[in-house]
């Protein structure tokens, strides 16, 4: 225990901050709770973000009920590969990641085959809140999947990592760079 605590705190005096400082002193200081909603929901925000001209992995459809899942087929289409996610899921939570079909099946980036009938049952669940931030009903968004480039195989588990840049007030004040583990499974 002491060790992990030298350690937080020797990067901390480098200027590191952990997830919890940065909501409590930015996320939660700065930005209108009657946001959240919009920020919390990934196909509001694409949405938003294509509006205003922002390149996004293309969303090939929105299932927002049960009956919907009847229209999977419909939009997975001729894609070989394609991302199933909560729109209001969080960590990386719910969100499963189809990297090529055959036949009638499909192997996830983790090399797991699965059938059309776990597909259906995933997004059932994500229907029916299992990952949402609130638990509440849910939407899944299904969408291109992004491959990263090869670069970054010996230092990215499975996943795609990304630079995110946190602005404050119109100005870039911090960053944070995510790399898939195996421990997270590739998110």
């Amino acid at each position: 225990m002491i060790g992990w605590w030298k350690t937080w705190k020797a990067l901390e005096a480098r200027g590191i901050m952990g997830i919890n400082r940065r909501n409590a002193d930015y996320v939660l200081k700065y930005n209108k709770r009657s946001l959240y909603p919009v920020v919390d929901d990934k196909i509001i925000t694409k949405e938003r973000a294509i509006a205003a001209g922002i390149h996004v992995p293309e969303m090939y459809g929105v299932i927002s009920t049960e009956k919907e899942i009847d229209r999977l087929d419909e939009i997975i289409g001729g894609h070989n590969d394609f991302v199933i996610k909560p729109a209001q899921g969080a960590g990386g939570d719910g969100i499963l990641v189809i990297a090529d079909r055959f036949e009638e099946r499909f192997r996830t980036v983790s090399g797991r085959i699965i059938s059309h009938a776990e597909i259906e049952h995933q997004v059932s669940s994500i229907l029916t809140g299992l990952y949402s931030l609130g638990g509440h009903r849910d939407r899944a968004l299904i969408e291109y999947r992004v491959v990263p480039d090869p670069i970054f195989k010996s230092i990215s588990y499975e996943g795609v990592p990304d630079i995110r840049i946190i602005v404050l007030m119109g100005y870039p004040v911090m960053a944070m760079l995510r790399l898939p583990t195996r421990q997270s499974g590739g998110k």
